[in-house]
């Protein structure tokens, strides 16, 4: 038995598009919530999704999407596919091991609590971040889970930096057309 996670052919092409550089934050903030909108557009998954560059050339990795629904896999948040498919791509577990440059995942909003514990696994060193969780949960309904109070300063304590409220506006813009559109929540716990 098996578990695909992939990305929509789309998001495929538009990963193919990418610049070799994307140097400041908000340019890359503007490219991940375009993926965003696009996933909604295209019925592939939910309003999210987060890309992995290297911090301090901004040579995109990866964009990944939000798969949830398409693929029946809880677990398949745009933070997670874009992590596996970044790690897949760079032939590593571990994305801040010895001699290798600073990677920044930015993602157009706050991670939810499986998203959280994630991060710091992952070894990225810098985390880039939209919409928050507040603007996530009362724009669309999504239960984002119970992520640590002091989330910020337990990503710094690990040394990962942390840069909140980038194009946040925008971002939200999606989230409230994902809303608006009538699509499904998939809280687990809706009918509790």
């Amino acid at each position: 038995m098996h578990a695909i996670i992939d990305l929509p052919d789309w998001a495929i092409e538009e990963n193919k598009k990418l610049p070799a550089a994307i140097a400041s934050i908000e340019d890359r903030m503007k490219r991940v919530i375009e993926f965003s909108r696009m996933n909604i557009e295209h019925e592939t998954g939910g309003p999210f999704a987060a890309g992995l560059f290297e911090k301090a050339t901004g040579k995109p990795i990866i964009i990944g999407v939000n798969r949830v629904i398409p693929l029946n896999n809880s677990s398949a948040h745009a933070e997670i596919v874009t992590l596996m498919m970044g790690q897949k791509i760079l032939n590593t577990f571990d994305l801040g091991g010895e001699g290798m440059p600073d990677y920044q995942l930015v993602i157009n909003a706050q991670p939810c609590a499986m998203c959280y514990g994630s991060i710091p696994w992952s070894g990225v060193r810098s985390v880039v971040i939209g919409a928050s969780g507040h603007q996530v949960e009362s724009l669309t309904g999504f239960d984002e889970g119970p992520v640590h109070p002091n989330w910020q300063s337990e990503y710094q304590r690990r040394g990962i930096e942390v840069i909140e409220n980038v194009l946040a506006e925008e971002a939200c813009k999606v989230l409230k057309a994902f809303a608006d559109s009538g699509a499904e929540i998939y809280n687990g716990r809706q009918k509790s």
